[in-house]
Order: structure tokens, then sequence, then C-alpha cells
């Protein structure tokens, strides 16, 4: 089974803004679709569940995004919607209530974007009530990418530090770390061995876009807590390019089931 932990589905208007901004700021984005686009594709070359991604930036935005993604879960069973939430916006617990009401299986937030390290105080609801309703909060809270797009020095604000903080401030809390929490690879590896509710993704680090993927040994010793993710369809290459490099690994058959669906199965449905 393949479960791509980690696809990015917009309302088109939202799509069109991302579009720009990538073309200002990071790459030229290589697959321009619709949501319904971007589950069809997916699902046509066998991922068979699409975790669903987004993000809010200004307060008020969070609440529209979450029922878009639901009403795209309910015509499409293969994809499993998670919700977001500005913190600190007005109405915030009332936007988290109604997203779980909704059926989401997690929340999505982004510190580059939101401006907010994930030890921050505002994130203290949110982490609550994702450990109360037993959902992870995935949360891109690694350093990388640094880009002034984003209008913050992404290297002071994010940290696995900081992470290890809002772990121990909220242990019943599960986390799920984007990128293998790039540029601190090593350093959230070992989290995983302090923290159990800890998960990494590997969305973009097993591509050799940024860098060289990390050794097959770190990825296979902490295959139970590592999810295949894609970033989908924000990419500057071809989409499995992460999918090819994992099948060509000395991988154990259980190790490769795990990372490529396992894994995000037990934890988002």
């Amino acid at each position: 089974m393949i479960i791509d932990a980690h696809v990015h589905l917009f309302p088109d208007r939202v799509y069109a803004a991302l579009w720009r901004w990538f073309d200002k700021h990071a790459w030229s984005i290589r697959y321009r679709m619709t949501a319904e686009e971007v589950v069809q594709f997916l699902v046509e070359r066998g991922v068979e569940k699409i975790v669903a991604l987004h993000y809010s930036h200004v307060p008020g935005m969070a609440s529209g995004l979450n029922r878009f993604v639901a009403e795209v879960a309910r015509a499409h069973r293969e994809v499993v919607p998670l919700g977001t939430v500005l913190p600190g916006e007005p109405d915030e617990r009332e936007v988290i209530d109604e997203a779980l009401r909704l059926g989401v299986r997690g929340f999505k937030i982004h510190c580059h974007v939101q401006k907010m390290a994930s030890d921050d105080p505002r994130l203290d609801p949110l982490y609550g009530r994702a450990a109360e309703a037993g959902v992870p909060v995935v949360i891109h809270a690694g350093t990388a990418p640094v880009t002034s797009g984003y209008g913050i020095d992404s290297r002071t604000l994010c940290s696995a530090a900081a992470t290890r903080r809002a772990l121990e401030r909220h242990p019943k809390l599960t986390l799920v770390i984007p990128h293998l929490g790039a540029d601190e690879i090593d350093a959230h590896l070992e989290l995983l061995d302090q923290f159990p509710n800890l998960m990494l993704d590997t969305t973009m680090m097993l591509a050799d876009y940024f860098e060289r993927p990390l050794p097959i040994e770190k990825l296979a010793r902490h295959a139970d807590r590592i999810l295949y993710g894609t970033d989908f369809p924000n990419l500057p290459y071809e989409w499995d390019r992460e999918l090819r490099w994992i099948d060509s690994q000395a991988l154990t058959s259980s190790q490769r089931a795990a990372i490529l669906g396992g894994n995000a199965l037990k934890l988002f449905t």
C-alpha cells in the first residue's frame, strides 16, 4: 500500500496565489492542477490514500479551507482530510471543533507561513485539543527551506529544540515533522528516540534536490516512525522521484511497507 502523507489540496484561487509565490521566491511548480486533478493523478498511479494538507495565513481563512477539503474527502474515499487553524485568531477553538466535526484526521501548521515557532504558546489550544481528540498535528517546524519570501528568518524561528519543548509540554500530543526536520535532520532523528509520539515524513528529502538523501541505515533504523510524503503538487521534479529512491534501497519488506503506507494508515485512519 502506498499512502502519500503530504499532499496539498487547495481551492483554485489559493493554488494560483501559491504558484505566484513559488515563482517569485522558491521554484517553478511542475504540476499546476486543480484539487480534483491532483487526486485523480495520484490515484491513477497507484497511490491508495492521500493525506490532504492545507494551511491558512490570515484570520478567517481556515474554516473555509477545512470545509473545502472535507468536501473533497466526501467525494473521494482515497482522501484523508486534515484541518488547519491560524493559532491565536478569533474563534480559534470554534474553528478547531468545527474541523473535528467535519471529520478531519489531524491538523496542519506551517511555522514559516504562520510565523510562529513550534513551542509558541499560541499553539497550546490546538495541541491540547488535538491530543484530547487523539489526532496528530503535522507541523512544518524545520528551518528549511530558508527564503526571504516568508518575511521571517526561519533559522531563528524554528529548531529541533523548540519542538522538544513543545513535546515536553504536551506529552500526549502526536506530532509529525515534515521534511525529516530539515535542516536539522540528525537532531530530529534523535528526538524520535526520546518521544514515542513523534514521527517524521520524507517530503522532498529523498529526492536528491535539496541535499543527498540520508543514509539508508538511518531510515531503516526508524522505519516504524517515518512516513512517505511528497509535497505534491508543489514540486519542481517528477512526482515519484522519492518513491523510486525508496524502492531502490536495501530495506526489508516490512520496513518498506511501514514507510510507504503502514505507518500512515495507523496514524491517520
